[in-house]
């Protein structure tokens, strides 16, 4: 543990050996803030990453250079999908401890791998996406766009609660337990998992089954009431047994009447059951065409929307990527950034705007770029204008005023004020036989600094070109 007020290693005493700065409180936060961490390892440890996640931010909120807590939690931000976030945290982490820190390794695992960037990216564009379909109640398209992010990043616990939750705004309760599952496996704790979770088993519990009904036994005999006498007979009751050719002929003769009443009266009904049966069944086949129909139509319909939406979309995308490469141009501004903010090399950097920037018209960008641009422009060129003028004294000792020149140009790209540069400029153009550009110069150093020894010197010159070449 270190002196928060000159950096020593402390003691056991409440005091800095060193400063005689009062650590008492210091110590009590440092100790508060490991415990914390401590706290988020053990639940990492265990699959619980939330709450790994809220410890080491509380861990963090107490000492903001715990570096072990910070890389931690952007390990545990990984694991959960969440790569932006776990980038965020090691990058801060690097730049709070540049030396020997694990932090690069993490972010070199990432940045080396141009695929696994391109496909973080698309992993939020599709995401974010997909939210804008659920405020607009489309979604069977929101569930498209899910799919896609999970196939990219199966551990993505927020994409997988949303695909949930669709899934269960379509009763859909079985796979929305298995995205559910899915989220526990990953994060076994997580509150908003269990909340879904609790809900979607409720409603997958089964109704209590439904009691049947006791058999009775059947009766073996038939009772019912005849004026005030109760009368019992038996169910099989056998009819006493006839023989002989009576009781031939009197099957016969039934069977001649079955016949006949069959004939007479079953068949007509049987054959206008048939053609009711018929006049069914071509109704019903009717309406299924008709439906088939009224579906295609709404199909050919819904395509014809799509196809319109498409258009629009095609125009939106055109809009916003731009004919000339304008969304390249952003992506490559935010690269350019992000490299100088990894390495801080500011001639490096102004190399890649001017190779980025050429032939740009900086109006026509919005204001978000143009912040971004202005600020990279206000870090690196103090150092670039140094570097410039530099170079271009010893350009102008030597009498190679092109170089010097060339130097000078640049230099009032990013400082366009110098009165140094701005001088020497000057004065490189009119060794150089470049009188206009000379004039130009001093010009300008007149009307920023007037009455100062520069714009005095600069007004004698300029005088004296005016009269050489006539104006």
């Amino acid at each position: 543990m270190f002196c928060y007020n000159c950096g020593r290693r402390l003691s056991e005493h409440d005091f800095c050996t060193s400063c005689g700065a009062d650590v008492t409180l210091y110590k009590k936060i440092i100790h508060v803030s490991n415990m914390y961490y401590n706290e988020g390892l053990e639940k990492a440890g265990v699959r619980d990453l939330s709450g790994a996640v809220t410890s080491l931010r509380l861990s963090l909120k107490f000492d903001k250079s715990n570096v072990k807590a910070r890389n931690l939690l952007g390990l545990v931000y990984f694991e959960m999908g969440e790569v932006v976030s776990a980038l965020r945290e090691w990058v801060t982490s690097k730049n709070m401890s540049p030396e020997k820190n694990i932090a690069d390794e993490y972010i070199d695992k990432v940045q080396s791998n141009s695929t696994r960037l391109d496909s973080i990216n698309q992993t939020i564009k599709k995401y974010n996406r997909a939210l804008a379909l659920c405020s607009q109640d489309s979604q069977d398209l929101a569930v498209i766009q899910l799919k896609k992010v999970l196939s990219m990043n199966p551990r993505f616990i927020r994409a997988h609660q949303l695909l949930a939750l669709l899934y269960m705004e379509k009763e859909d309760w079985d796979r929305a337990e298995r995205e559910l599952r899915k989220c526990m496996d990953i994060d076994r704790n997580n509150v908003q998992t269990l909340r879904y979770l609790k809900e979607v088993e409720r409603m997958l519990t089964p109704d209590e089954a439904v009691k049947q009904p006791m058999k009775h036994k059947k009766d073996e005999a038939i009772r019912y009431r005849s004026e005030n006498e109760i009368i019992i007979q038996p169910v099989n009751v056998k009819e006493p047994k006839r023989s002989g050719i009576p009781t031939l002929l009197n099957i016969a003769i039934g069977l001649i009447i079955g016949l006949a009443v069959t004939y007479f009266l079953l068949v007509p009904a049987a054959q206008a059951d048939v053609r009711n049966q018929e006049q069914q069944i071509l109704a019903k086949i009717s309406g299924e065409s008709d439906n088939k129909t009224s579906r295609i139509q709404e199909l050919e319909s819904r395509i014809a929307e799509l196809d319109a939406e498409k258009e629009e979309l095609a125009l939106q995308m055109e809009g916003y990527v731009g004919t000339d490469g304008t969304l390249q141009t952003i992506e490559g501004l935010i690269g350019v950034a992000a490299d100088y903010l990894l390495n801080r090399d500011a001639m490096a950097t102004a190399g890649e705007l001017e190779g980025l920037l050429a032939n740009l018209d900086m109006a026509g960008m919005t204001e978000g770029f143009q912040k971004l641009y202005q600020a990279l422009i206000a870090s690196v060129g103090p150092e670039v204008v140094s570097s410039c003028y530099s170079e271009a004294e010893k350009a102008y000792a030597s009498r190679n005023y092109t170089t010097a020149i060339e130097s000078l140009q640049k230099a009032v790209c990013y400082e366009p004020e110098n009165v140094e540069v701005l001088y020497l400029l000057g004065q490189s153009y009119r060794m150089n036989g470049n009188s206009e550009e000379a004039i130009v110069a001093y010009d300008r150093i007149i009307e920023l600094y007037p009455g100062t020894q520069r714009a005095n010197y600069s007004k004698t010159y300029r005088d004296q070109l005016a009269a050489t070449i006539g104006r």
